[in-house]
This record gives structure tokens, C-alpha cells and sequence, in this order.
């Protein structure tokens, strides 16, 4: 392998990383103040705060960063899960 070639993969891995390790620190936890990040599995066994947080974070459609956070996610896959289960 070259060596101009080597660098330039060397850099494209180090611009990757640097890419990467910046979009993991931009990521927010969701609702620092109001609690916890439940899981699916709690949001299955606790069926209306799945309904009442999924009410909550397609309220608004056009709130797409409320919808990415993982208590919006989890409870919305807890509630297809059940709707599949009960089908």
C-alpha cells in the first residue's frame, strides 16, 4: 500500500470517529428533570403510561426531536408489540 494512500485512510477513519464521538455528545437524555428512561418491557407491563406517553409525544407531529427520545420510541414499540399480541 502506498503511503499516500495509508494516510488518506487513516484520515478518513480519524474523520469518522471525530464524526461520530461529536453526534453521541449532541444526543441528550431524555427528560433529564422528569425522570428515568423506561425501558419497553416496563412500558408493556405498564400498558396506559405507554398510552399516556405516546399521547403525549405524537400530540404535536410536527415535534419530530420529542418523538426520537427513547421514552417515545419504547413506548411506542411496547404498544405495537401489544397490539400484535392481542390481534
Amino acid at each position: 500500500m502506498k503511503k499516500s494512500t495509508l494516510i488518506f485512510a487513516v484520515a478518513i477513519i480519524a474523520t469518522a470517529y471525530a464524526l461520530s464521538v461529536s453526534a453521541l455528545e449532541k444526543t441528550k437524555p431524555e427528560e433529564s428533570n422528569n425522570g428515568d428512561i423506561k425501558t419497553v418491557a416496563w412500558y408493556v407491563a405498564n400498558i396506559k403510561e405507554a398510552r399516556a406517553k405516546n399521547k403525549e409525544c405524537f400530540a404535536d407531529p410536527n415535534n419530530k426531536e420529542l418523538q426520537s427520545t427513547p421514552n417515545c420510541a419504547n413506548s411506542l414499540q411496547a404498544l405495537k408489540m401489544s397490539f400484535a399480541v392481542n390481534n
